[in-house]
């Protein structure tokens, strides 16, 4: 022991000397002395006091004494850490180290990562974080060593060949011995220091990161077994009071080749000086790289890098140069605001009895999370906006001026459910008045399952629930209590309603079954109606009350069904009959299903087909009288709603609402989707936009005018699009790898192509309208290049490199690079102009400028993705042109307004709600007066006008100050 000890003390000695010498030799300024004390201390605490006397006897007055550990470093050293440090440098022949160079290099050097599949590429190994200020070069004499920043092989020192062929040759002769010495401690806190060289040596040997990159937590363990299987077992070492633990890394034989392997190593200490910034950082960000699946957290190094985690998956981002200081950037809330302005679309292909007109000219109808006040006249639009969920059915109370309106019970975005409820609200002002039965009916409200008595001037209101008994359930509307509830069936209900003269008599229908209810004192008694020699239909889908008090039901036969209440037939069913409900006669009405029917004061009907689209008037005795057919493209009838005795409302089956009558025939006033939605573009001057969806229709809308310009059907269904920057073309990309060019005016298609087989995902034009950019879900960008203002396409290349599907990506504002994104959250840059070049270094793409941004992945959104994200929860977002604010679009049915850039976690937002499903893609017009955002199942288009004001202000807009108006302020930032 006393001899390995003594070998120790030796080996400290001429590392202190070397060490010393090293500091005579640097000449830097007084100020910088600091610094360098901490590097120093950081490869040997214990040189603090001899190098405080050397500096003395130098003449370095100003030298303040260092401690035996640095305080910046909070690690505890080994007390030869750095002659460790230096013979695991040494002893690889071809190992790297930051240091000696025979010829003076630049000092940005860039380390591109050849590991894109983890996006960890290494920061750039310079000076530029903790020892920026350093410049050791500059002092140096002429032709001294330069200690560059850089990455660079270690020169061989001569001898070290003959040196190493005896260190082979030992190390054999030692191998008994070391089997006998067994240490417990090979891998302990004490050492924690110098693992972390030692797996920044093994990175930077190997080529894939620089020592100044930040690395994963996870990589440590495995690290420690290789360090303790290289560099053998540990020896304990007494200083004062604590045990110091080091390694065996010198023989303990022949002194005289020690001293001279010693000799060697001083010659090179110098290199450690120019080692990363601090093993404290290093350490914390090791501790901090280690993300956990599901989560999202950024770590922010010296070398002016973030990196960020997606599902334990690692994204390195690098700061622009225009940040001086990212720690003290403050994200605030935008000035801007967005306002609800228009909705598109109606829900008519699964609800039923949800249009209704009022005396004030508007029509009542809902999609999505919004119920929509439309003058059919003065084509103004207002709003209630209070559900937080998808609405399903509507109620006119016998006032017309009160609402009933009841939401499903979804779940939150942590798949907790959440409670429904029915809102009575005023249709004048738009305020709630009542909130009824929060969190008591299971699954939501059922659809059309909602109806106010008539007979008390709508004193209760009967509600049906969406759970699998379907639960009735009547409600005082003025104090909002429950009066009674039963169980009504396990099948499909589809109306329900009080009988106008008799507020104790309720009916219900809906599969195989008419059940009439009386309500009596909080109970409930049913009977069924009875079919008898009749066939039994498998849908009853509405029925009404005729002028006389009979009910006429219509069902999936395409019968008109009377029904009368009959004494009890005694003869047959015995003493204890009771009175039943049974048919007069049927009446057929329509070929296919029965939808609707509707009385009119008159006392004439109307009712609504479905396979034959008619809507027929019958007499108060049921006899037809006229008949329309309404056109193919808007679908089946769904609902009608009288606005006087000629003048009718339609909503159709294909979510269209039309206006007209028998004689005039019917004109659409309300048009929209059928199925999810994805593609979203807005047009480069004008004020109109495109819609693609499932549905296989492609749509142009006009933002001023509110309307449908045109809409065409293709063989397939498109996901994305673009307008080419000429204006006069744009381009869809299809599900199955074909992508068409139309043309505006005429609506032809002028071009096609097909790339891959897979469906595409982004289309995207370069700013000078040179390139056309493809994203298919084959891992491949297809680049096209574009003549005759957008008539003329011709391929230029490829960009092959992601290692998932393509799903956002942007031009810069050149028009030659790119920057995109994937499904396994890649951040890649492309050279176009060079030949379609994948750019391994993305350091030099930090400072690159943008001609849009809707990767949802980049240093400038890092703050839009929330805590604990996975990945998906983002599905698009949209920088303003203005660059002030960014738009997104996420899976919680929720539009963000965040500020641009936003590069800091946890950035403030605007919320906006309105729509009942995840929100799959948003974009703001060209001038950036709104911002348009599309659902997904839910087939709704909000558009948003921008509005600026101050944080403070109000986001409650009175009833009389806009068309667009809404009672329901928005939802506080966050």
């Amino acid at each position: 022991m006393e001899v390995r000890l003594q070998a120790q003390e030796d080996e400290i000695t001429l590392l202190k000397s070397s060490l010393a010498d090293a500091l005579r030799r640097i000449r830097i300024h007084d100020q910088l002395l600091p610094l360098l004390k901490q590097q120093l201390i950081a490869v040997n605490p214990s040189a603090a006091r001899v190098l405080n006397q050397v500096c003395y006897a130098d003449g370095f007055s100003s030298v303040r004494k260092l401690s035996a550990s640095s305080p910046n470093d909070g690690i505890h050293h080994a007390a030869t850490a750095a002659s460790q440090q230096s013979e695991s440098n040494m002893s690889n022949a071809n190992g790297h180290i930051g240091g000696v160079n025979s010829s003076e290099h630049q000092r940005h050097q860039r380390l591109p990562s050849l590991d894109k599949s983890t996006q960890t590429e290494p920061t750039m190994f310079s000076l530029s974080g903790g020892v920026q200020s350093l410049q050791l070069t500059d002092p140096l004499p002429p032709g001294q060593l330069a200690l560059d920043g850089t990455r660079g092989k270690l020169h061989r020192i001569p001898g070290m060949e003959e040196e190493e062929e005896e260190d082979r040759v030992d190390e054999e002769a030692r191998r008994d011995q070391e089997k006998e010495m067994s240490w417990a401690s090979s891998v302990e806190e004490h050492i924690q220091p110098t693992t972390v060289r030692c797996l920044q040596r093994e990175e930077f040997q190997d080529g894939s990161c620089s020592p100044d990159e930040p690395r994963s937590a996870s990589a440590s363990p495995g690290s420690d077994q290789n360090l303790s299987s290289r560099s053998g077992p540990l020896s304990p070492i007494q200083e004062g009071d604590r045990t110091l633990v080091r390694r065996n890394s010198e023989k303990l034989g022949n002194p005289e080749r020690q001293r001279k392997r010693l000799d060697k190593k001083a010659a090179s200490s110098a290199n450690l000086l120019t080692r990363s910034p601090s093993l404290e950082n290093r350490a914390k960000e090791l501790i901090a790289g280690a993300g956990s699946p599901g989560a999202r957290r950024g770590t922010y190094s010296q070398e002016q890098s973030i990196k960020m985690f997606i599902r334990g998956r690692p994204i390195t981002m690098y700061v622009p140069s225009n940040i001086q200081n990212y720690d003290n950037l403050k994200m605030e809330l935008p000035s801007e605001r967005l306002e609800l302005d228009w909705v598109y679309g109606y829900r008519g292909r699964d609800c039923r009895a949800n249009l209704f007109f009022l005396p004030s000219g508007e029509a009542v109808y809902f999609i999505a999370c919004v119920i929509v006040l439309y003058h059919i006249n003065n084509r103004a639009q207002r709003h209630y906006r209070k559900h937080t969920d998808s609405v399903r059915c509507l109620a006119l109370h016998p006032d017309k001026v009160r609402v009933a309106s009841g939401q499903t019970a979804g779940v939150d975005k942590d798949g907790k459910p959440m409670q429904a409820c029915v809102h009575i609200w005023d249709s004048t002002t738009l305020v709630t008045l009542q909130q009824i039965g929060l969190g008591t009916f299971q699954r939501g409200v059922g659809v059309g399952s909602l109806t106010f008595s008539i007979a008390d001037s709508g004193a209760f209101l009967c509600v049906i629930d969406d759970s699998n008994e379907h639960i009735l359930s009547v409600w005082d509307c003025t104090k909002g209590t429950k009066h009674a509830e039963i169980k009504t069936t396990n099948e499909a209900v589809f109306a329900v309603d009080f009988n106008p003269s008799d507020s104790t008599n309720i009916i219900t229908c809906g599969k195989s079954h008419v059940y009439f209810w009386t309500f009596n004192a909080g109970q409930f008694t049913k009977k069924q109606g009875i079919f008898g020699k009749y066939k039994k239909p498998k849908f009853i889908h509405c029925f009404v009350f005729s002028i006389t008090g009979d009910v006429l039901t219509g069902d999936s036969e395409g019968n008109i069904l009377p029904w009368v209440k009959s004494a009890a037939d005694t003869k047959t069913l015995g003493k204890g009959a009771k009175e039943t409900y049974q048919i007069v006669r049927p009446i057929k009405a329509h070929e296919g299903s029965v939808f609707t029917l509707c009385t009119l004061r008159c006392g004439s009907l109307l009712s609504g087909g479905g396979k034959d689209r008619k809507i027929i008037r019958w007499s108060a005795d049921l006899a037809p009288e006229r008949e329309c057919e309404i056109p193919e493209k808007f679908g089946a009838v769904r609902t009608v709603a009288v606005v006087d005795d000629e003048e009718i409302l339609v909503g159709t089956t294909r979510n269209a609402i039309l206006r007209g009558s028998f004689s005039d025939g019917f004109v659409a006033i309300v048009q929209g989707h059928l199925d999810e939605m994805w593609g979203l573009a807005t047009h480069p001057s004008q004020d109109i936009f495109l819609s693609c969806s499932h549905d296989r229709h492609v749509c142009l809308w006009n933002t001023e005018k509110h309307n449908l310009d045109w809409c065409i059907t293709l063989e397939e269904y498109g996901l994305c699009g673009d307008f080419c920057p000429s204006g006069s073309v744009v381009t869809v990309g299809l599900n199955t790898g074909r992508w068409v060019v139309l043309d505006l005016v005429t609506r032809e298609v002028i071009c096609e192509s097909t790339d891959g087989n897979e469906q595409l995902s982004v289309m995207r034009y370069s700013p000078d309208g040179r390139f056309l950019a493809v994203g298919s879900h084959d891992n491949f960008i297809y680049i096209y290049n574009v003549t005759e203002s957008g008539r003329r396409y011709s391929r230029f290349g490829r960009c092959n490199g992601h290692s998932s599907f393509i799903t956002h990506l942007d031009w810069s504002k050149d028009g030659c690079y790119i920057m995109s994104n994937s499904g396994d959250y890649e951040i890649l840059y492309w050279d176009i102009a060079g030949g379609c070049k994948l750019l391994r270094n993305r350091f030099e793409s930090k400072d690159r400028e943008w001609a849009s941004f809707t990767c949802v992945l980049g240093f400038h959104v890092i703050g839009v993705w929330m805590e604990g994200s996975d990945g998906t929860d983002i599905n698009a977002l949209c920088r303003s042109h203005s660059e002030r604010v960014v738009a997104v679009a996420d899976d919680f049915c929720k539009v963000h307004l965040f500020q641009y850039p936003c590069p800091k976690p946890k950035a403030p937002s605007h919320k906006y709600e309105g729509h009942g499903s995840h929100v799959t893609n948003v974009c703001f017009t060209h001038n950036d007066s709104h911002l348009l955002s599309i659902g997904g199942k839910d087939t709704c288009i909000l558009q948003w006008k921008v509005t600026r004001g101050g944080v403070g202000e109000s986001r409650e807009m009175p009833a009389s100050a806009s068309s667009t108006s809404t009672s329901s302020p928005e939802p506080p930032a966050s």
